[in-house]
């Protein structure tokens, strides 16, 4: 079990929680309206263990998270999970992964700042002598359109999530 600090509170105007994670711990997450881009011409890349842990986070996945290498690498995935994200859009992916398939989807990410960015992601298991040995995840820009369809869906399932329906 990987417990991960709180985060620091931001200067900007700001919502906070406390986020409980799959694997059973927590810790009070913060976060603000402010979007970063993804940056033009740039692929974020990250690699992590069967249990989500970070095993490799390539430079543009350093710049866009806003935490440093040492603090992604042997941290959980979930470290950037933003509360707007239902759980299960992560569900689909990890059954997905378990099945040893390819998985496409638009996550909202959070910042360490508190801030958020959206990617278009891939993730893909990651096979060694025919054994999984881990995860590969390849993040390039969103298409906005297609965000812009989704954030009602996510809103909705996450309301069914707090509201207790079809889980």
């Amino acid at each position: 079990m990987h417990v991960l600090p709180d985060m620091n509170p931001p200067a900007e105007p700001h919502r906070s929680a406390k986020a409980i994670y799959q694997d059973g711990t927590s810790r009070v997450i913060h976060w603000s309206e402010r979007e970063v881009p993804f940056p033009d011409g740039r692929l974020i890349v990250s690699r992590t263990d069967l249990d989500g842990i970070i095993t490799h986070a390539n430079a543009a996945f350093v710049e866009i998270s806003g935490y440093s290498r040492e603090e992604l690498i042997g941290a959980p995935h979930h470290i950037l999970r933003h509360p707007d994200m239902p759980k299960v859009a992560f569900k689909d992916l990890w059954d997905t992964l378990k099945q040893g398939r390819k998985w496409h989807g638009y996550v909202k990410n959070l910042r360490k700042d508190g801030a958020h960015y959206w990617v278009y992601a891939t993730a893909l298991p990651n096979v060694r002598n025919g054994e999984v040995v881990g995860y590969t995840s390849v993040r390039r820009k969103p298409s906005r359109k297609r965000i812009e369809e989704l954030v009602p869906l996510y809103r909705k399932w996450l309301e069914e999530e707090i509201a207790g329906v079809g889980a």
